[in-house]
């Protein structure tokens, strides 16, 4: 049965995560395009991918649950903590910051004004996207790294 889990968790790391952490790159490109459309597409589904994102948090829990316990893995071990934190991480700054700022700019795409900086408005919320998406994506790195290396 854990090993099960552990194919699960490992499938919706790949399927789930992923996009999660690479739609935001695909939106920045459609913002330079000036396609709000698809820019509202991408942030509504990162949001979503996002919100899934947590069945794979929650399979990680069952795997460290149903783990060896000659491993002696469990919430406090550094790794696992350390990893648990990036991933809150990740996913508040895509909730927070990267949804919010790609919904303000497929809006101000959409609208075809400039905003209050004198911007084009294919800029706008465009550092929000690339700063917010990106920290994400390197604490996603980073968690997978823990996992592998289990230092």
């Amino acid at each position: 049965m854990d090993t099960l889990f552990t194919v699960l968790h490992v499938v919706g790391a790949v399927f789930i995560v992923g996009p999660m952490a690479i739609l935001p790159m695909s939106a920045m490109r459609a913002l330079r395009a000036g396609n709000s459309a698809q820019v509202a597409t991408l942030a509504k589904s990162t949001a979503i991918f996002s919100y899934l994102s947590l069945i794979v948090f929650v399979l990680g829990f069952a795997v460290v649950g149903m783990s060896d316990p000659k491993d002696n893995f469990s919430m406090s071990t550094p790794w696992i903590l350390a990893s648990v934190v990036l991933y809150a991480i990740a996913i508040v700054l895509s909730l927070i910051v990267v949804v919010p700022a790609m919904k303000r700019a497929a809006e101000a795409v959409g609208s075809t004004d400039a905003n209050a900086a004198g911007q084009p408005a294919a800029r706008t919320g465009y550092a929000a996207i690339s700063a917010g998406s990106g920290i994400a994506a390197l604490a996603l790195v980073a968690v997978v790294v823990l996992m592998v290396w289990k230092p």
